[in-house]
């Protein structure tokens, strides 16, 4: 699995170099929505590398090599979650760093950060399976389509629970801290066998 997962890094990074490093600037810049869309955006780089895959006919390369179902779909969670972990710590040292330098700018707390990085989990272990079930493109349009429902029910729910004062109760905020981690964890817990049978079925 540690050759697979090499060999998407190096045809990330050698095909989206530049892309790559406007996500790391937007990870260290002030401000939240900056550093959630450089974690969350991380956790579709798995998808690309599966593109990238799919048009070199890698995926038919590889069933000939001696890589398990497991070998190959682990390498793609794993590849999403180092990528959303590199950009966590990088937004939270900028912060902590800046923080202690420029505090009116930068205010961003750990707290804060370790969300993003829960929804990008929960992001990959949701259309993962998709994408090895139908492909890049096909399983494209269930991920926008999911993208969709999931913006249009977060600001339903978020403006269900807003107090009076247009803040989240204290209560539901502390919950939603530990609710979010685990969910992310039994998520990924069902993904991740999920793609693998999903995967046996589409090689089939």
């Amino acid at each position: 699995m540690k050759a697979l997962l090499k060999k998407d890094i190096f045809v990330l990074v050698r095909q989206m170099r530049v892309f790559l490093l406007m996500i790391a600037v937007f990870a260290v810049l002030p401000g939240a929505n900056m550093s959630v869309f450089a974690i969350v955006y991380c956790g579709m780089l798995p998808y690309t590398a599966m593109a990238y895959d799919e048009r070199s006919k890698w995926t038919e390369l590889v069933s000939m090599m001696p890589y398990t179902p497991g070998d190959i779909v682990l390498s793609k969670y794993a590849l999403g979650w180092l990528a959303i972990g590199a950009a966590t710590v990088l937004s939270a040292a900028a912060h902590l760093i800046m923080g202690h330098i420029m505090p009116s700018v930068y205010g961003l707390t750990l707290s804060e950060v370790l969300p993003s990085m829960c929804i990008g989990f929960i992001m990959i272990a949701i259309t993962l399976p998709l994408m090895f079930r139908f492909g890049v493109e096909k399983g494209r349009m269930f991920f926008i389509l999911l993208i969709v429902m999931l913006s249009v029910g977060g600001a339903a729910l978020v403006q269900g629970v807003l107090g009076s004062d247009g803040e989240i109760p204290e209560g539901l905020n502390a919950l939603f801290s530990l609710g979010i981690p685990a969910l992310a964890a039994v998520l990924t817990a069902i993904s991740i066998p999920l793609s693998i049978v999903l995967y046996n079925r589409r090689s089939v």
